[in-house]
């Protein structure tokens, strides 16, 4: 079993996020990401793009979603999306925001 640091990854990219995918895992069956959303930040593009589906987990803070779904997302909820449908993130909060997001291919959507 391999372990993957992502966390400083994410904090050292330009947009603050990490997909930890083929190039580490040798599979193109899932996927994951980490993200931060600094305080005030806003218009972090969540897409899943044709034949392929996403759970984005916040795990530090709340966010802010619009786009085709549009809400509040609480630390410790989730939600679903998939193929086209696109959402943005906003943090509202004071301090650095944190989410996660496991995707894969739906069955329309293998290579």
């Amino acid at each position: 079993m391999k372990t993957f640091e992502i966390k400083d990854k994410a904090q050292k990219s330009e947009n603050r996020e990490y997909v930890l995918g083929f190039e580490e895992t040798g599979s193109h069956a899932c996927y994951m990401m980490y993200g931060i959303l600094r305080s005030g930040e806003n218009g972090r593009l969540i897409k899943p793009g044709s034949g392929h589906e996403e759970m984005v987990l916040a795990v530090k803070g709340d966010f802010h979603i619009t786009g085709h779904y549009s809400d509040i997302l609480k630390e410790g909820s989730a939600f679903h999306i998939s193929g086209e449908h696109e959402c943005f993130l906003e943090n509202k909060g004071a301090a650095d925001a944190i989410y996660i997001i496991a995707g894969g291919h739906s069955e329309s959507g293998h290579h």
